[in-house]
């Protein structure tokens, strides 16, 4: 009412105090058409958890860790830097912060899956800073896996995408990979699916991965069309009225589909599975939330705390010192 309806400031300025970033088709909306965006803020800030305040130490995370039985580990890029695998969005440092760099405005548009389909060499030309090696894992994803071994994980909600989670060991029915991941790679034509791995290479040496499938199937429609065109020895000669249907037309040949890894980019759903299981398997169960190397700026993963009971204790890992995750988690 204060700053709304006085029109001492408008939604737009009200927005980037919740550091909301418009999205680009939103920029030159009008300012009303700002306002549902703006309750949603309102309404998130509103319903953000109260700190526990009986958890304060190392000691109390400790003591947690050995007593809790049902514990959800979300993770960010941040586990996985130690790799070389850059994060996204570290100021100087984050993949987003090099495109930028190199005069991409709109870094989030090289994940854009409408760009992707017009033109994928840009994806592939830069995604070799990001494939993952499959041999190394860190501490980090260790420390998830003695949780596992220990049968104390409920749920490793990650948000990288580069799967060094399954090759450290996670299991699959412990991981819900919430961006999906390199692990598999999909023909964006066909729909023929490879193991991450297989486009590889492409990748590296920045050129987009033609689907082997595709390339099989127009093979195989070649080696047919020269077989009816060699059946009689020659084309046949075609009057005025005569159908076209065997003209040369006929016999374009479709060009291969481009593998895409499993990557969920901007304009793809999320998984159902992130869904189901946070709501079907793991709201009632969890009893700690250890959130760890992300800044929790993505949603809907950032809303997963406070979609929690709030009695659950939350201890959240981070290089970067935040007030208000301090003022919402409980160790920090």
């Amino acid at each position: 009412m204060e700053y709304i309806t006085s029109g001492r400031f408008t939604a737009r300025k009200l927005c980037s105090a919740f550091n909301i970033k418009l999205p680009v088709f939103m920029e030159d909306m009008p300012d009303d058409g700002l306002y549902p965006l703006l309750g949603r803020a309102l309404l998130r800030e509103l319903n953000k958890r109260m700190r526990l305040l009986q958890y304060k130490s190392i000691d109390d995370a400790a003591k947690l860790l050995r007593e809790r039985q049902n514990i959800m580990v979300i993770t960010g890029a941040g586990i996985s830097t130690s790799l070389g695998i850059p994060d996204f969005r570290s100021k100087n440092t984050g993949f987003y912060s090099k495109l930028l760099d190199m005069g991409y405005t709109e870094p989030e548009q090289v994940f854009d899956i409408h760009n992707f389909d017009e033109d994928p060499s840009t994806f592939y030309k830069l995604a070799g800073d990001i494939i993952p090696d499959l041999e190394k894992w860190t501490p980090t994803h260790e420390f998830i896996r003695l949780l596992q071994d220990k049968e104390k994980l409920l749920t490793n909600y990650t948000q990288n995408i580069d799967n060094v989670e399954s090759h450290a060991g996670i299991k699959k029915e412990n991981l819900i990979q919430c961006h999906g991941s390199w692990a598999t790679a999909t023909c964006r034509k066909c729909g023929w699916r490879v193991p991450g791995e297989d486009i590889f290479g492409a990748v590296r040496a920045h050129k987009p991965a033609e689907c082997q499938q595709c390339i099989r199937s127009i093979a195989a429609a070649k080696s047919g069309m020269k077989r009816k065109r060699s059946s009689n020895g020659a084309k046949k000669r075609r009057g005025p009225g005569d159908d076209d249907s065997d003209s040369d037309g006929a016999y374009d040949i479709p060009q291969p589909g481009i593998m895409k890894p499993d990557i969920t980019f901007f304009g793809e759903a999320l998984p159902n599975n992130f869904f189901i299981r946070l709501k079907e398997h793991d709201r009632e169960k969890v009893d700690l939330v250890i959130v760890i190397g992300t800044s929790m700026k993505v949603a809907p993963v950032s809303e997963i705390p406070n979609f929690l009971p709030p009695d659950v204790p939350q201890i959240y890992i981070s290089r970067d010192v935040c007030i208000v995750k301090l003022q919402t988690r409980d160790i920090s």
